[in-house]
């Protein structure tokens, strides 16, 4: 375990590594990448940085397409997965906190995709302190004007499903826009009931947070999985897009 960080998560994402690839959202890597580097001119061969890399999926693709990448992770159970599907390429696997971490590098790019460290809080923890201190990290970790692209909870999405009912049990404050509830994840070793503690995050937020830590958003897009382009955000759509620049 990595010292100070919530062990709920990370015992949740190294039990779930093995079967983390069945998930629907995790389809589309071939065309996540693609569109990735539709955003900003890359050059070949350029060092990109993943963070929350999870079982490596963005990372490997990237790879096979000549980029030299370092993938970042919480879970040492999802990196070693990533290692195992990443076979013989060159990828550099880190096991680090997403809120404390220096590589010594400064890459031409990164990427923070699928809820990958933005929003992994546990309770009690201050959302804001936790999300900005990654940002600022990543733009520590960049080339000025490198690009990054983040995808994170849309909260619109979550706001338009809590009803005063969810108010009375606790469930949703509209004061802090905190959301906290159990909830139960099927995982390989059988059901497990999860404390979801989440401080949601309308778009305009996540800007200032991503201003605030060193980058120009560009951007914002809908970032549902199997649909990206360069489209308005959709108020239903589980997670939105940032398109940024390090400054």
């Amino acid at each position: 375990m990595i010292p100070g960080k919530p062990r709920e998560w990370q015992s949740f994402f190294d039990s779930h590594a093995a079967a983390y690839e069945e998930n629907p959202f995790t389809k589309h890597t071939a065309a996540e990448v693609d569109f990735f580097l539709s955003l900003y001119p890359i050059v070949a061969g350029a060092s990109i940085l993943d963070v929350g890399c999870g079982t490596g999926r963005h990372s490997i693709e990237l790879a096979r397409r000549g980029f030299q990448v370092t993938g970042l992770d919480l879970s040492s159970g999802m990196l070693d997965q990533a290692r195992k599907n990443a076979g013989s390429l060159p990828i550099e696997w880190v096991q680090a906190d997403a809120t404390d971490f220096d590589l010594g590098s400064r890459f031409d790019a990164a990427i923070c995709l699928c809820e990958g460290a933005v929003g992994l809080i546990e309770k009690g923890e201050d959302a804001e302190r936790h999300d900005l201190a990654i940002f600022r990290n990543i733009a520590q970790s960049l080339k000025p004007n490198a690009p990054f692209l983040l995808t994170a909870l849309n909260a619109y999405s979550t706001i338009r499903q809590m009803s005063d009912q969810h108010v009375i049990e606790g469930r949703f404050d509209p004061a802090t826009m905190v959301s906290s509830y159990q909830d139960q994840w099927d995982l390989p070793d059988g059901a497990r009931m999860m404390t979801i503690y989440e401080r949601l995050f309308i778009a305009p937020e996540v800007v200032k947070m991503l201003t605030s830590g060193g980058f120009t958003v560009d951007n914002v897009y809908g970032g549902t999985a199997g649909y990206w382009s360069r489209r308005p955000l959709s108020l239903d759509e589980v997670e939105a897009m940032y398109v940024c620049r390090r400054r």
